[in-house]
């Protein structure tokens, strides 16, 4: 099986509009389709957003037997699909199954054989959608009426891809989560780390597809030291779950003050934290000083620098948030990045 990229990234949320009023004016996403009752998705309200190649759907039950619904009710808003771009969407889904996954969507053929979509499990009560497009229509999804893109010009797009999304795992999980990739999936593991920080520990393994553009952070919490910020995310999130999605961006020295300007809210970084920048990672290519004033977190890897910052979350259970980094020649993941990501949330 061969996993060519992240297509979109479904959000089941309480409110679509409210959601995507933020997404919009905050972090500059287009309204590219939108969909209902009216347009033959029963039950449900979505809307499509986009920018750069990233593409997320949102979606919320109008009823409380929906399974958008139920599952805000469990989570809170969440992601609960990440749609995996496949040559054979209906060849993967019969992969998976025969390697152990468990069937959702049955294959489907729609617009006339232009699209493919089937869906199998992934992980608590996220699903991976399988989506092939033979590139000939607009249409995206059976019910979406695509719009024209409301929102920022194209051309000053802030976020241009997602790099990677973070997963937060019961502990005992995380093995059995990172096997399920590679059997199921293909992904390769890329790297793997255990942090501790302030008396409280993670265990973190990363997986990829084969084509590199589609990355899962798989974070468990060691239990054997305290209670730290993963226990917490699992307990309001209620099980496992997306905990932040990074978006790639070209200038996240311009990108970070262009946010703040239109009210996404970062979390702060000591000074102390620059001032021992150029004795652990040596020349940056980036001015220290700037890094400073936008609480830019550096690191690298053997290719090349790793900056990044999160989002502070804007979660009613203070659960998902986001992040955006810029890789300078980095190919994956320095060995600081997801402490910097534990050190950043306690500092909250």
């Amino acid at each position: 099986m061969k996993i060519e990229g992240i297509d979109h990234v479904e959000f089941y949320v309480g409110d679509v509009f409210q959601t995507a009023f933020f997404l919009r004016t905050a972090f500059g996403f287009r309204t590219c389709g939108r969909g209902g009752p009216e347009t033959g998705l029963a039950g449900q309200r979505s809307m499509l957003l986009g920018q750069g190649d990233i593409r997320i759907l949102l979606t919320a039950g109008l009823s409380a037997d929906h399974p958008a619904a139920q599952y805000v009710s469990r989570h809170g808003d969440g992601v609960a699909v990440v749609a995996l771009e496949t040559s054979d969407a209906a060849l993967a889904f019969s992969e998976a199954v025969e390697a152990g996954s468990t069937a959702a969507e049955q294959p489907a053929e729609q617009f006339a054989g232009a699209l493919v979509t089937a869906a199998v499990s992934g992980f608590g009560d996220v699903g991976y959608r399988f989506v092939t497009r033979d590139g000939s229509g607009e249409r995206f999804l059976p019910g979406l009426t695509p719009v024209d893109a409301t929102g920022p010009d194209p051309s000053g797009d802030t976020l241009t891809a997602l790099d990677h999304l973070a997963v937060c795992l019961p502990s005992g999980s995380l093995t059995d989560t990172v096997d399920y990739h590679r059997d199921v999936l293909g992904f390769s593991r890329i790297f793997e780390e255990h942090i501790e920080v302030g008396g409280q520990a993670m265990n973190s393994q990363v997986v990829q597809s084969t084509s590199g553009k589609v990355t899962f952070t798989l974070i468990e919490p060691d239990t054997s030291l305290r209670p730290g910020q993963i226990d917490e995310f699992l307990q309001a999130h209620g099980g496992a779950g997306v905990q932040h999605l990074a978006f790639l961006t070209q200038d996240i020295l311009s990108a970070v003050p262009r946010l703040r300007n239109q009210g996404v809210e970062f979390l702060e970084t000591p000074d102390s934290y620059y001032d021992r920048l150029p004795e652990r990672l040596g020349d940056l290519g980036l001015p220290i000083e700037a890094l400073r004033e936008t609480d830019v977190l550096a690191d690298r890897d053997s290719w090349g620098h790793i900056f990044q910052i999160f989002t502070r979350s804007m979660h009613t259970r203070r659960t998902l948030f986001f992040e955006l980094i810029d890789r300078h020649g980095a190919q994956t993941f320095g060995s600081g990045n997801i402490k910097a990501l534990y050190e950043a949330v306690a500092r909250k």
